[in-house]
């Protein structure tokens, strides 16, 4: 009995201490929770397809990595408003390509919270080596013809805005 006692106070000890490691070494944002991106849009329930897709793309561990990123996160409605069959068609392994090139065209590598968008244009780099012009009027801020529709989502990794159309980069 005393052992048994002995090895649960052990392994309570290793866990507390794993788990202090891990916060330690993981709180390096501004936000102190561990929801990377890729969990806050999971978690969120309007970005299932936005979530599958990055998924087929095989982005899904980049996106959870250190960052900072900055999504511009179509929604569900957003997916569903492309003509019938492109998502599907998106999804093939053989469009895995122009998947990957679309995805990467709604993320900046670095973080861009709405207090930092100033009025007028503000011209960003994503991650594909695209450049994104992000233009605010008084409180409306359009990226292209889609509208931010919520900002500021801050993940641990980067922030999220929301964004009711999906972005295609020219070809």
């Amino acid at each position: 009995m005393k052992l048994r006692t002995f090895l649960t106070a052990l392994t309570a000890v290793f866990a507390i201490s794993v788990a202090q490691t891990a916060t330690a070494g993981s709180c390096g944002g501004g936000d102190h929770s561990h929801d990377t991106i890729v969990d806050k849009a999971a978690a969120d329930g309007n970005f299932s397809t936005l979530i599958a897709a990055v998924e087929a793309a095989g982005l899904q561990e980049v996106l959870s990595g250190h960052g900072p990123f900055t999504v511009f996160a179509p929604t569900d409605a957003a997916f569903a408003a492309l003509p019938a069959g492109t998502v599907e068609s998106l999804l093939k392994p053989e469009n895995l390509d122009q998947l990957k090139a679309i995805l990467t065209y709604h993320v900046v590598p670095k973080n861009v919270l709405s207090s930092q968008i100033k009025n007028g244009d503000n011209f960003v780099k994503t991650v594909g080596g695209n450049t994104l012009n992000v233009e605010k009027e008084y409180d409306e801020v359009m990226i292209g013809s889609a509208k931010v529709v919520a900002v500021d989502i801050k993940a641990s990794n980067g922030v999220i805005h929301v964004i009711d159309e999906v972005l295609l980069p020219k070809s």
